[in-house]
């Protein structure tokens, strides 16, 4: 009997459990939230069949009856937040609005979808509180002092993590689109923080120096010494026009291409030996700082002539050149001409 008892008890939660599940998904009326919902799936299908301005059409009437089905049930079974006076509700039909009134054409959920999602959620929230009675008859109404202050604090708090929200994607498309970025110091223009920050090397600043390097070493090295003295004195020019071309062809996917420009410094490396120079190849930032400061990398190179025999068994003169890695980032502008 026991046993017959237990089967029983175990058929019986399962026809409960099928029971809660009929009453949710099968409505009790024909007017009710989940008509409204699969009025909107029928919707959405019959849109996929379609094609112009009908299936945009039907479309629209699928959003605005899934949106109208999901806050007719979140109003009838609310759940609030803990410590606030927004319900979980609100949160779904706010991102059901801004998910349809900021869509764009192939994505359904953008950038301006998650930013305005918080304030939508509390104007919601805050819409009922205008209004007294229910169904067909209501009348609108000021709210109560206590419910004003709490309406203004919920919607100001919204609409704070919806800037900070915009903030972190402006942010992140600076980075994306301006990558040297990342090497800056940027938590000092934004955020007061204690631990000390090691200096890093933008990565297009080396690859600009890096790229530029072998253009360079070819237009002097082993060409007759007299030439290269020629080079030299208008080297500041020449290295300007030769990374602007690197710049242009490895920076090309970059915005920040524009921000970066290079530069030459030409100077006598031993006083006892004029013919003996250094030459200083640098990539220069002139974008946004956090010190409002541009910097620059250095990478120095030594350029000297040497003796070579020709077949004649003439002695000619030819340059040599050798470079040293790139620096650090250095702080302010480059050296004068």
């Amino acid at each position: 009997m026991e046993l017959i008892k237990d089967l029983l008890g175990v058929f019986g939660f399962i026809g409960d459990i099928y029971d809660n599940i009929k009453d949710f998904f099968l409505p009790k009326r024909p007017f009710a939230w989940q008509t409204l919902i699969y009025l909107s799936i029928f919707s959405w299908l019959m849109s996929s069949l379609s094609s112009g301005f009908v299936k945009s059409a039907i479309a629209l009437c699928g959003w605005a009856l899934l949106i109208a089905g999901t806050a007719w049930y979140t109003t009838e079974n609310p759940v609030v937040i803990p410590s606030t006076n927004m319900p979980i509700g609100a949160l779904v039909t706010g991102f059901l609005v801004s998910a349809f009134a900021f869509r764009e054409s192939g994505q359904e959920i953008t950038t301006r979808t998650i930013v305005f999602w918080p304030t939508i959620s509390a104007l919601i929230t805050a819409i009922p509180e205008f209004f007294e009675g229910t169904g067909t008859e209501f009348s609108t109404q000021v709210p109560k002092i206590e419910e004003r202050q709490k309406i203004i604090v919920l919607v100001a708090v919204c609409m704070v993590i919806s800037c900070w929200l915009q903030f972190g994607f402006v942010v992140n498309k600076w980075l994306e689109e301006f990558p040297s970025l990342q090497t800056d110091n940027i938590k000092r223009t934004f955020v007061v923080t204690t631990e000390p920050q090691l200096s890093k090397t933008p990565r297009n600043g080396g690859l600009i120096l890096g790229k530029l390097e072998p253009i360079v070493k070819e237009q002097i090295a082993n060409r007759p010494w007299s030439e290269v003295e020629q080079w030299l004195k208008s080297g500041n020019a020449r290295v300007n026009s030769l990374g602007r071309e690197v710049i242009e062809t490895s920076l090309r996917e970059f915005d920040e291409k524009s921000l970066w420009r290079t530069e030459a410094r030409i100077s006598s490396l031993d006083q006892k030996n004029p013919d003996i120079y250094k030459l200083d190849l640098l990539s220069v930032w002139s974008g946004p700082t956090s010190t409002g400061r541009e910097y620059y990398l250095r990478k120095t190179c030594r350029v000297e002539p040497v003796n070579v025999s020709s077949r004649s068994d003439q002695v000619l003169r030819v340059a040599e050149i050798a470079c040293g890695r790139s620096s650090n980032r250095i702080i302010g502008s480059p050296p004068a001409l």
